[in-house]
């Protein structure tokens, strides 16, 4: 794509732009009824073992997977495997 100059645009401009980065531990289904009964101190079991990966998603995207750390006393997730790039979108 190009200007009217006939120069390729600069994307340098959403560098900043913030995304959403969300990490999935896993997930469940279950009905309203349990849903209803879920109380503090209620366990919610995923369908993921304790040492699988976690997915990292940009929006609903996969981009990455990583592993459960704690860091400062705060979660974090450490990159194992980069799914996806932002620079290698293909076009159609």
């Amino acid at each position: 794509m190009s200007n009217e100059s006939g120069e390729t645009p600069s994307i340098e401009f959403l560098l900043d732009v913030p995304i959403q980065l969300n990490a999935e531990l896993g997930t469940c289904v279950m009905t309203c009824r349990d849903l209803l009964k879920l109380d503090i101190g209620s366990v919610v079991q995923l369908d993921k073992p304790a040492h699988a990966s976690v997915n990292l998603y940009v929006n609903t995207k996969l981009v990455a997977r990583g592993e459960v750390v704690v860091a400062d006393g705060n979660f974090g997730i450490k990159i194992k495997e980069v799914v996806s790039r932002p620079g290698s979108i293909t076009k159609s």
